[in-house]
Formats: structure tokens, sequence, C-alpha cells
């Protein structure tokens, strides 16, 4: 039976790792088990924060719809509710780009939920 070298594969495996850890400071970007280390931290990271990048995408929404609303002596939960009750179903990302781009495609939506 032939006798398996591995070491091409495992050279291939931490080239691979210290090419993504590139940029890192200090010996992070350098020594392999640092830049294992450093890149499962960033991967837990970017997990993370692409949920709470999610959250704050709606949030912002929410306050650009609110200010709107306000503006047109409404509350952003009686508005929200009235759309429900309409059955108008936007979504909160489009009527917050209606709200900065389209007023008036805005105000129309608005009248409807105040009827």
């Amino acid at each position: 039976m032939v006798r398996v070298k591995r070491g091409v594969a495992a050279h291939k495996r931490r080239k691979n790792i210290l090419r993504q850890a590139k940029g890192y400071r200090w010996g992070r970007k350098s020594k392999f088990t640092a830049a294992k280390q450093a890149l499962m931290k960033a991967w837990s990271y970017a997990y993370r924060d692409r949920k709470v990048n999610k959250r704050n995408r709606r949030s912002l929404w929410q306050i650009r719809i609110s200010s709107v609303c306000k503006a047109n002596d409404i509350s952003y939960s009686k508005f929200i509710a009235g759309l429900k009750k309409q059955k108008i179903e936007i979504d909160r990302k489009i009527l917050a780009d209606l709200a900065e781009n389209n007023p008036e495609m805005f105000a129309r939506i608005l009248e409807k939920v105040k009827a």
C-alpha cells in the first residue's frame, strides 16, 4: 500500500487561514494558531452582527415612518394598525422608502389609513 503524505493538504489549509487573517494586527496575521483563534472570534461576531444589522435597519425604518406620520397627525402605532385593518400589506422597508422619496404616494396611503 502506498504511503499517503498529508503535508500538502495541511499547508494549503494553513495558508488559507493565514490569507483570511490578512490585515490583522500583531501575530494574528502570521502565526497559524493565533490567526485561527482570531478568525473564529471574527466569524462569531459576523454571524451575530448580521442579525443586529437587520434589527437596526428595521428600527431606522420605523423611525422614518414615525416622523412622517407625526407630521400628518397620526401616531406610528395607529398607522400600522390602520394598515392591518385596511389589509394593506406593505412592509416597513418600502413604507420608509416611500416616506423619504415619494411623499405624495405615502400621503395617499395615509388617507386610506385615516379613512
